[in-house]
């Protein structure tokens, strides 16, 4: 007979109407008996009640459930422990608290073995003992194999661990990301309560493990979070960059100012990149910024975020970024035997598409003439247009961006600062100094545009309205469009009850002024209050006039836009709030900084 049958205690088998003080305690209970009797066990689906609260749940053996293979490759299948096992027990939540046994079911359609269940999932379990000795061994440079080689002669030989070396190695591995180096807990608490004492607008919130760890940190500063009130209609998100030896990404929130320069509206530094960290770190930064959730935000194409986002905040519009999706296209399809016209074909659906209809059906007949069919990214991608093909995306405000650029900007920005070596102690004193140059240029910005302004393109009347009321840098892309009128012109004009529709041919030329293709764009006037909308949807996107508009409004004898077409966001003669905040990212910061260490 099996020695840890012997040894095992006899537990009850589980039957209607019993009772338990809580839902840990059923748990501890279904868990005991299926180690005895030799099966693993999983959670299934709850349902709750009006309240909110949860009413019941069921705890089933983990073979429950029938497996869907995901693999590509048919003759390598990936193994599978799902047997369609119907062995559960239903439980209901009472009032009080206690938890009722309502129904129950012990056949199983699969052999079990008592003897080989501490090898199943849900009965490898590493106590804080155990955790504790890991992580002191591999502090003192003991090796893993060593160290699970002492547990098992401590328990007499494998059969009486509750884990295996692969536990122990996942545990190390996830320990070292969160064990952060001699007086990094120190400095970033001391970098916290001097920012909070300079500043009472300072937030900050940590995310700790069960062993009291930090785990997640968010901060934003007072001006962050006052210029968030400016800049909340569009933010990127991104996590690609690496700041620390302990593999914690930098999670910057990036705004875009008046100036069209990256603006950082707070930040994060995370030990995981999973569902339930984005989740602790969106709503770290909704508190943060007193409940208002931003109107649009740029992300790749990490679920994970998605899932967050969908959760912390379900009314912002979502859009991935182009750019991430596009690099992707040489791992994909560059060993098609036609790669080069595929990447052609696939770029002009992307970038030069006019129309949803236009681009849905050049989409098909790439994937028709190039025989795609097959391809899952390509039809996962399609499923995802709505949220990334700018024809798709470009009827909502993204100020210009088609990417998450603006976190890698800010990423390059604090390049000058900090390495893959910095620890977190160093990272917080150098971010002061990545912060007041980033404010400096924008004080800079400010003042050229005050000081100084651009020559006009060619004393157009509307020009010299923007002039006036653009930052400089915006001003360069108005008069880029301005420019642009060169190269258009109006074929067509159809009256359609009190709107001119205007058909406005546009020459798209290449680098060497040579035309590549001819642009028919429809723009639609109404005269009474100057309502305009151009087909390129460039006003909705960027927030700036495009030529096709201005050309209209020429023929149209208009002098002077509307204020609806003047957005705020990119005006010089606005007195912003933020603005007027005193830099904390001073010298005397970093040098009180170093002081208290």
């Amino acid at each position: 007979m099996d020695p840890l049958i012997q040894s095992a205690p006899v537990i009850e088998i589980p039957t209607v109407g019993m009772i338990f003080p809580s839902k840990t305690d059923i748990r501890l209970y279904y868990k005991a008996y299926s180690l005895g009797t030799g099966f693993g066990i999983s959670k299934l689906g709850t349902k709750n009640g009006p309240d909110g609260k949860q009413k019941w749940f069921s705890l089933a053996c983990a073979k429950n459930g029938v497996f869907t293979s995901r693999g590509k490759n048919i003759l390598h299948p990936r193994p599978s422990i799902k047997t369609n096992c119907k062995a559960r027990i239903n439980v209901a939540v009472r009032n009080d608290g206690e938890v009722e046994i309502t129904s129950v079911c012990l056949e199983h359609n699969h052999a079990m073995s008592p003897g080989k269940s501490r090898h199943l999932r849900s009965h490898k379990v590493l106590d804080l003992e155990v955790k504790r000795r890991l992580e002191l061994n591999d502090e003192a440079g003991i090796t893993l194999a060593k160290s699970f080689q002492s547990f098992v002669v401590e328990a007499g030989g494998y059969d009486n661990l509750k884990f295996d070396e692969r536990s122990c190695r996942n545990f190390i591995s996830e320990s070292r990301k969160l064990r952060l180096g001699n007086g990094d807990a120190e400095a970033l608490s001391q970098y916290f309560t001097l920012m909070q004492s300079k500043s009472p607008n300072f937030y900050y919130v940590y995310d700790l493990d069960e062993d009291s760890r930090i785990r997640n940190v968010f901060w934003a500063d007072g001006r962050c979070r006052a210029a968030y009130q400016c800049f909340s209609d569009v933010i990127t998100f991104d996590t690609t960059y690496l700041t620390n030896r302990y593999d914690m990404p930098f999670a910057p929130f990036v705004g875009v100012n008046h100036h069209g320069q990256s603006i950082l509206l707070g930040c994060g530094l995370l030990s995981n990149e999973d569902s339930s960290s984005f989740i602790w770190l969106f709503n770290a930064w909704l508190t943060c910024m007193h409940g208002c959730a931003p109107k649009a935000i740029i992300t790749d194409q990490c679920r994970s975020m998605a899932i967050a986002i969908e959760r912390v905040f379900p009314n912002t519009k979502h859009r991935l970024c182009l750019w991430h999706i596009m690099k992707k296209l040489p791992a994909k399809f560059g060993a098609h035997t036609q790669y080069k016209s595929l990447k052609q074909t696939m770029k002009n659906i992307v970038y030069n598409s006019i129309t949803i209809e236009q681009c849905d059906y050049e989409w098909m007949r790439m994937v028709d003439d190039f025989q795609l069919e097959d391809s899952d990214w390509l039809n996962s991608l399609y499923k995802e247009r709505s949220k990334w093909i700018p024809v798709y995306v470009k009827h909502h405000f993204w100020a210009g961006m088609s990417t998450s650029q603006r976190s890698e900007s800010m990423n390059a920005f604090f390049d000058d600062f900090v390495h893959s070596k910095t620890s977190l102690k160093q990272f917080v004193e150098k971010y002061d100094k990545a912060l007041k140059r980033n404010i400096e240029k924008e004080m800079k910005l400010d003042f050229q545009s005050y000081n100084s302004s651009l020559s006009v393109v060619c004393g157009y009347p509307l020009e010299r309205q923007f002039n006036s009321l653009y930052t400089n840098d915006i001003l360069r892309i108005f008069h880029n469009e301005v420019a642009g009128m060169l190269y258009c012109e109006i074929q067509n004009i159809q009256q359609e009850g009190p709107t001119h529709v205007f058909d406005v041919l546009e020459n798209i030329l290449g680098s060497a002024g040579e035309t590549l293709r001819d642009v028919w764009l429809k723009v639609h006037y109404t005269a009474m209050g100057n309502f305009v909308q151009c087909q390129c949807k460039m006003f909705e996107f960027r927030g700036i006039l495009c030529r096709h508009i201005l050309m209209v409004y020429r023929r149209m004898k208009v002098d002077q836009v509307p204020e609806r077409y003047v957005l705020d966001r990119w005006r010089k003669d606005l007195k912003r709030g933020y603005q007027s905040i005193t830099n904390i990212y001073d010298s005397d910061v970093s040098e009180s900084q170093r002081k208290s260490n």
